[in-house]
């Protein structure tokens, strides 16, 4: 008997599954997308905590975001795969720079990461949070995203909503040069998100990572090259 290689006759095989008794439509159909993402399969063979590792990976790559000895903020944190990405490239194991996760509920430790269970909305988390990096952020990440309705339009508002929370936040924390991530959806509502950002930050753009589903919405709004806090 032979082992199944996954392919047959030149095709790759897609797992499909069945819909149980007591499963949605949709989630049945996030579980076959699970199965049939080989970032889901790269995640597990690599250790990280979610196929999210990826898109951000590729932004590094691409844009150079950290460098050792950085002070990095994840707010929205849990699982973990954002976090254990940044402590890898500033080092933070071996004691150069530091990640500190934000999140509403516990998450499992990660190796070189800090973790707060706290709302960064919350009028003392700028403090709060400098307190634990040991002075301003170089660099502020949101992978958030809000619980989805199924309508386009409402989600694609709570999600931007989410985003100028964390860009207030990041104004609050962030060093001069410092930059920002996070996750929008496409749409076009995003522009006073934008508006501001562009006031802030010295170059602001959109990134669509290869890691990000095909046919999702999903993008992140990066901003890079922070121009210091604004005396009101």
């Amino acid at each position: 008997m032979t082992k199944e290689s996954g392919r047959e006759g030149g095709r790759s095989l897609k797992t499909r599954v069945k819909t149980a008794r007591k499963r949605s439509l949709s989630s049945t159909l996030w579980l076959e997308r699970q199965l049939n993402d080989p970032y889901v399969a790269r995640a597990k063979r690599e250790g990280y905590r979610s196929r999210a590792a990826y898109k951000l990976i590729e932004m590094d790559d691409r844009y150079h975001l950290f460098k050792p000895g950085d002070r990095i903020v994840d707010l929205g944190a849990a699982p973990g795969g954002w976090s254990q990405v940044a402590a890898a490239h500033v080092k933070a194991k071996e004691g150069k720079g530091k990640v500190v996760a934000v999140d509403l509920l516990e998450m499992e430790a990660v190796d070189g990461v800090e973790f707060a269970v706290k709302d960064f909305n919350d009028p003392d988390a700028p403090e709060f949070i400098k307190n634990m990096l040991g002075g301003d952020a170089d660099g502020v990440m949101s992978d958030m995203a809000a619980n989805a309705t199924g309508h386009r339009a409402t989600d694609h508002l709570r999600i931007v909503a989410l985003a100028e929370l964390a860009a207030d936040f990041a104004c609050d924390v962030l060093a001069k040069g410092g930059f920002f991530i996070a996750k929008v959806l496409q749409g076009g509502t995003e522009g006073q998100l934008l508006t501001r950002l562009k006031r802030d930050f010295a170059t602001v753009r959109h990134v669509k990572p290869e890691a990000s589903r095909a046919g999702s919405a999903e993008l992140y709004v990066l901003a890079t090259g922070f121009r210091g806090r604004r005396i009101e």
